[in-house]
């Protein structure tokens, strides 16, 4: 689909009220499929590869700011034939959905934000400033910023992720192919550039800001900060950590009955 200077991969799955999925740092359909959300069971889900990554192409060599990846998301939705739609968006999705809301507010009906930050002061972990190439001490603080639980010799190191965290953890281990980690460089630096907090009144959606108690990527204060500066926000705390989604069972029914309010 060409949106925004660029050939967007996108998918779209599932049957209901049009829900635009905007995902994490790195986020690469192939490797997470769109099928799977559990969100497809009651909405209608267009997820789809950021610029840089995954199987988008196109755009120009220049550094992306966060307004061009909220510009990509707000193209989309038009491309695809879409008036408005609830905007999912997690982790650095949660900051492009943001950045959204703030340049594109009449793309969205209702806005979930889930472990993310506003930026600016109140920032997520610094990912840009760790280094691209695996080694152990890099991997205990990047399993540490998920869950500040974790304990490797324990029988289940981030607790409720259960086998999943196996996947997680040899993901994290593998190196990135060239283009991608180009790709996933261009997102960091976008990202470490992000800030909102002053244009966070502003949004009118009703919004759902979702967190994990034992988060120390996206830290609960700064969900709670967002929550009190956004108009129409509430906060919900799940038993978990980065990714809380997985780990709470109510997240997904608690973000599934506010957008189908």
């Amino acid at each position: 689909m060409n949106a925004n200077g660029l050939d967007i991969y996108y998918e779209i799955h599932g049957d209901g009220p049009p829900v635009l999925n905007i995902s994490g740092t790195g986020g690469d359909l192939r490797r997470m499929p769109a099928s799977i959300n559990p969100l497809t069971r009651s909405f209608t889900v267009l997820a789809y590869d950021q610029r840089c990554l995954g199987q988008t192409t196109g755009g120009d060599d220049r550094q992306p700011s966060m307004a061009d990846y909220a510009d990509d998301a707000a193209a989309l939705i038009e491309a695809v034939g879409w008036d408005r739609a609830h905007v999912v968006g997690t982790s650095f999705g949660g900051m492009v959905a943001l950045n959204l809301a703030v340049r594109h507010p009449a793309c969205i009906d209702r806005l979930v934000l889930c472990c993310t930050s506003p930026g600016g002061a109140h920032p997520s972990y610094p990912l840009h400033d760790l280094p691209a190439e695996y080694d152990d001490e890099t991997f205990a603080v990047r399993m540490r910023i998920t869950d500040s639980r974790w304990d490797p010799d324990a029988d289940e190191p981030i607790p409720g992720l259960g086998a999943f965290y196996e996947q997680m953890a040899a993901e994290e281990k593998r190196p990135l192919p060239t283009e991608a980690a180009a790709g996933l460089r261009r997102q960091l630096t976008a990202r470490a550039g992000h800030d909102v907090v002053d244009e966070l009144g502003s949004i009118d959606a009703p919004t759902l800001v979702c967190a994990g108690r034992y988060d120390d990527l996206a830290p609960l204060a700064n969900s709670e900060l967002l929550a009190e500066r956004i108009p129409n926000a509430r906060l919900e705390i799940f038993d978990g950590g980065h990714l809380f989604m997985i780990q709470d069972h109510s997240a997904f029914p608690t973000i599934s009955s506010f957008l189908a309010a």
